[in-house]
């Protein structure tokens, strides 16, 4: 397996080695679970070459404790990943080789998707990401580009950056990978305690209820429910619970027949944030 710590290495590797064949990237920040894994499994089906990347992206991160906590595990991370496929091509930049000026961001303009839900709480979030983001396809260009669906969000204000700056990249959206109960598989899982994660199938199955009384009731009586819900739960803080259009990522007050809407939820077990979503309809 190749593994790269310097872009102009993995420029100089991918300028001769991908003439002619078609170039799959899985971005990760590390930490591989069984969801980055589906991931790379189908890159590799689709493409020629896939290259992965590792990198725990610092401009991203609003709360240092958060960006200090995240797990480096590459040494793990590598070993998943070849025991997958020997073929695929890991990229685990330091943070001067990807910011080799200062570690800041670029501005973006998403057209309004950063300004909802995890942009709010987050300032400064979303610029983040579109900077690391549009780096690294800079750096590998690839011809397809997949993301999970958990990170919703994330994933449609990727397909807004790819539009908005013509970045000739295929972004694929795959579905969200679970846990047996439930729980929305992510790098944050694990640092739950056993009793948080023994608990953490109740996320879902809310989300799940949540989905059944959209059929027949209004957003406002499905939102009161879950609030209602996890009030009654010590486990859990809930942190937000919004049903929003699935391509503005705007909330809704009522509804439209001809749209479709996802529910959205941000939730604090002890000091670990996790974040799911749910199509409604």
């Amino acid at each position: 397996m190749l593994i790269f710590s310097r872009q102009a290495d993995l420029q100089s590797h991918l300028s001769h080695a991908s003439a002619g064949l078609s170039i799959g990237f899985v971005p990760t920040m590390g930490a591989l679970h069984a969801g980055h894994l589906s991931l790379i499994r189908t890159s590799l089906r689709e493409n020629d070459l896939t290259v992965v990347s590792i990198f725990v992206n610092p401009t991203q991160f609003n709360n240092p404790d958060d960006l200090a906590k995240y797990p480096r595990t590459l040494e793990a991370d590598v070993a998943k990943i070849e025991s997958i496929s020997g073929d695929v091509i890991v990229f685990a930049p330091t943070v001067e080789d990807m910011y080799p000026n200062q570690t800041q961001s670029e501005s973006f303009d998403f057209d309004g998707l950063e300004h909802q839900m995890e942009g709010t709480l987050r300032p400064g979030h979303f610029d983040g990401v579109g900077s690391i983001v549009k780096r690294l396809f800079a750096i590998v260009k690839p011809d397809r580009a997949y993301f999970g669906e958990k990170d919703f969000q994330q994933l449609q204000i990727i397909r807004k950056l790819v539009s908005k700056y013509d970045i000739p990249v295929e972004i694929v959206g795959c579905p969200i990978h679970r846990e047996e109960n439930g729980l929305a598989m992510s790098s944050r899982n694990e640092r739950l305690s056993s009793e948080q994660r023994d608990h953490a199938s109740f996320i879902y199955k809310v989300l799940t209820q949540a989905k059944e009384r959209f059929a027949n009731e209004n957003p406002e009586q499905v939102i009161d429910f879950v609030k209602e819900t996890f009030n009654a739960n010590p486990v859990f803080f809930l942190e937000y619970f919004e049903i929003a259009d699935a391509e503005t990522l705007v909330s809704i007050t009522h509804i439209q027949p001809d749209r479709k809407y996802r529910a959205f939820i941000a939730v604090f077990a002890g000091d670990v944030r996790l974040i799911d979503t749910l199509e409604l309809n």
